[in-house]
């Protein structure tokens, strides 16, 4: 308990410092009640682009720039221009993603069974977790009583009761009662709901001929059907063979059915319980389904999109530079004025007295050559001279080749590593895989600027984007200062914490 004491207390600091950051990183000036809407068309506080009726926020941006998994970009520090040309390659990308939403919804996507079917699944599974939270588990109180007691008990003598300390010891006695809640939980939520379950459903005899209609379990009366379930179950089957350790099948089963009726009764519950207006769920629910309808919508127009193979060819054929990879070879070189010179070196080389470094750095007229020891780098072919390319492109690796005449001189030549020709023939699977990777980016984008042209408006706040990201500079330089004035603040704490950790 100590142990785990001291690493919360830890993480506590650096979370506080952490969270503080973030907010105040990210914090905008909030319109305050009864202050006059701004004019359509205008910037609100940290709106920087609206999309038809769809606004984005520079806050919006720096969710997104610290999502590493939808960014794919690398993420330079705060306050740095750096970081501001990643901004606006994400502003970029948001505004498609807003058009293809709207798109989405003028072709009536919103409507579409399964997407209605996922926000479903999705609504419940938020209103499950809420109600979990907030009546099952509920806020834990600890008291000033409690935070002492366990101090006198548990905490190191000579250990100073700071802040800190006082946070760290409600954290640890909120997370044993937090466990304690939950053991109780499914008897608790089970009360008053009756649960009848067809133990057949849990012997995997039988799931094949077993139809998606049949009732499985009932929750109140409401049936629960083996289409909802089949394939969690048919998992937990799978899982359970092919484990390392033996688990019971039909344990496995239960384990899940009974997850997922519990998950079941908490979203009604929570509906009930009129959760479905908690900010909570309106912020996470609005969030998905936009983001949700959009990647469906993507997703159905790629599908439409999906070129014939006469089209895959056509288009390998009027692209082929792009797409194929030409063979490159690492080179390593040696120039000498004069033919005869350069039949001396290579003689020698091949007779022991010389390396091809030693006879670049001694010989070569190449001015980085004692820098480079003759070493070019990769070169592609075709990109040379004819001959000094044909020459290069000949040899194999370690072969010394040449001498050879370019206007530079005469060339002594030899391969250091070589990388294989890719993607020249579209019969080959992975260069029809990349060409029609290539052709259906090609079309969505296409599709997105028309969009962007003729069907929704965009504007784009250059002056308000510009003035965030001066604001964000002057806000990292300001910390920085303090950082260099102050530091025994910091130094006090890290003391703190440092004389609490020792054993």
């Amino acid at each position: 308990m100590i142990e785990w004491l001291r690493n919360s207390l830890l993480t506590f600091s650096l979370l506080n410092l952490v969270v503080y950051s973030a907010y105040a990183y990210s914090e905008a000036p909030n319109k305050t009640a009864g202050e006059a809407p701004a004019a359509v068309g205008e910037p609100l506080n940290d709106v920087i682009a609206r999309v038809g009726d769809q606004e984005i926020t520079y806050s919006e941006l720096n969710t997104l720039l610290n999502s590493s998994a939808i960014v794919g970009l690398s993420v330079p520090a705060p306050g740095t221009p750096e970081r501001n040309r990643v901004r606006i390659t994400l502003l970029d990308k948001t505004v498609s993603a807003n058009l293809l939403y709207l798109d989405a919804l003028k072709h009536g996507m919103d409507k579409d069974p399964v997407y209605v079917g996922d926000m479903q699944v999705f609504s419940d599974g938020i209103l499950a977790a809420l109600y979990r939270q907030k009546y099952l588990i509920g806020e834990i109180e600890v008291t000033d009583a409690e935070v002492q007691e366990f101090f006198d008990k548990s905490v190191t003598p000579g250990t100073k009761m700071t802040d800190d300390v006082r946070l760290g010891i409600e954290a640890a006695i909120r997370k044993q009662r937090f466990k304690d809640r939950t053991a109780t939980m499914q008897v608790r939520l089970r009360e008053g709901v009756e649960v009848d379950i067809d133990a057949s459903v849990l012997k995997s005899v039988g799931d094949d001929e077993r139809e998606d209609a049949a009732v499985v379990a009932s929750i109140d009366g409401e049936p629960v059907r083996w289409e909802a379930v089949k394939e969690l179950l048919i998992t937990e089957s799978k899982r359970s063979s092919q484990a390392e350790f033996h688990l019971d099948e039909d344990e496995e089963r239960a384990r899940a059915l009974n997850g997922y009726i519990d998950a079941r009764i908490l979203a009604k519950k929570g509906r009930a319980a009129g959760l479905e207006q908690d900010p909570v769920y309106q912020r996470r629910f609005k969030e998905y389904s936009k983001n949700h309808l959009t990647n469906l919508h993507r997703k159905r127009l790629i599908m439409s999109m999906e070129p014939t193979d006469a089209e895959l060819w056509d288009y390998f054929e009027d692209n082929r530079d792009a797409i194929t990879v030409r063979e490159a070879r690492k080179v390593q070189m040696v120039v000498l004025k004069t033919r005869e010179e350069a039949e001396a070196v290579k003689a020698k080389i091949g007779a022991g007295e010389l390396t091809i470094y030693e006879a670049a750095r001694d010989y070569s007229i190449d001015p980085n050559a004692k820098q480079t020891l003759g070493e070019l780098g990769w070169v592609v072919k075709g990109s040379g001279f004819p001959e000094l390319d044909n020459l290069t492109f000949s040899l194999a690796p370690e072969e010394l080749g040449g001498p050879v005449e370019s206007p530079a001189g005469w060339h002594l030549v030899t391969v250091l590593d070589l990388r294989d020709a890719q993607f020249e023939d579209v019969v080959d699977e992975a260069t029809r895989k990349t060409t029609r990777r290539r052709y259906l980016q090609e079309q969505m984008n296409a599709y997105v600027v028309n969009l962007r042209k003729n069907e929704f408006p965009v504007v784009v706040y250059e002056d308000n984007l510009d003035r965030l990201f001066k604001a964000e500079a002057e806000w990292i330089a300001s910390l920085e200062e303090k950082a260099r004035q102050s530091p025994e603040e910091t130094q006090r704490r890290m003391e703190e914490t440092t004389k609490f950790m020792k054993p």
